[in-house]
Order: structure tokens, then sequence, then C-alpha cells
């Protein structure tokens, strides 16, 4: 397996946020932040039609306390590891919402 470096990191427009997906969890939930800053997520929905990449992006709207249409899927639409553009929120804010909602 290839090794990734993302990170979160301040954009012109947002953040970048890596996510592993897990889908058919038995709940939707934030599982962990490896070493290298992505964020492991367990989701309830297949990964089937776009169900899982809907309701991660459903669920992470949730966390952060945004609209959904302030993310998208920028990388890896089709795989477990997503890349997500946050607009109008700093990648500090991101993380801090993220770990506030795992503890």
């Amino acid at each position: 397996m290839e090794s990734r470096s993302f990170h979160l990191h301040d954009g012109k427009k947002g953040a970048a946020l890596a996510v592993r997906v897990t889908p058919r969890a038995s709940k939707n939930e934030i599982v962990d932040i490896l070493s290298d800053g992505t964020v492991k997520v367990h989701l309830t929905a297949p990964p089937v039609e776009g169900k899982a990449n809907e309701a991660l992006l459903k669920f992470l709207a949730k966390v952060l306390e945004i609209p959904v249409k302030q993310l998208e899927i920028v990388g890896g639409a089709n795989g477990r590891d997503k890349l997500i553009s946050v607009v109008d929120m700093d990648a500090t804010t991101v993380h801090k919402k993220i770990v506030d909602h795992m503890g």
C-alpha cells in the first residue's frame, strides 16, 4: 500500500480533510485520527450509487456545523480514501470540531 501524506492544511478557500471511510458500519461515527492526519469515519450507508459519499458529506456537515454545500469530495470519490474540501473554514477549526466530536 502506498504511503500517503495528506494533512489538514489551509487553502485559499478553506481546508482539506483526508478521510478513510468504512461503509456498512453499525453507526455513523468518527473512530480515529491516524498519524498522517487522516480521519477514520464509519458510516451505516453501503458503498453503492454514491450513498456512502452522500452520507459522509451529511455526517461531516453535522459534525462541523456547516451546510453540506460547503463540503465537496475533491479526490477519491470511488475509493475508501477521500479528500474533502471544506469551504470557508480553516484547518484549525475543522480539526478542533472533529476532536471535540470524538471526545
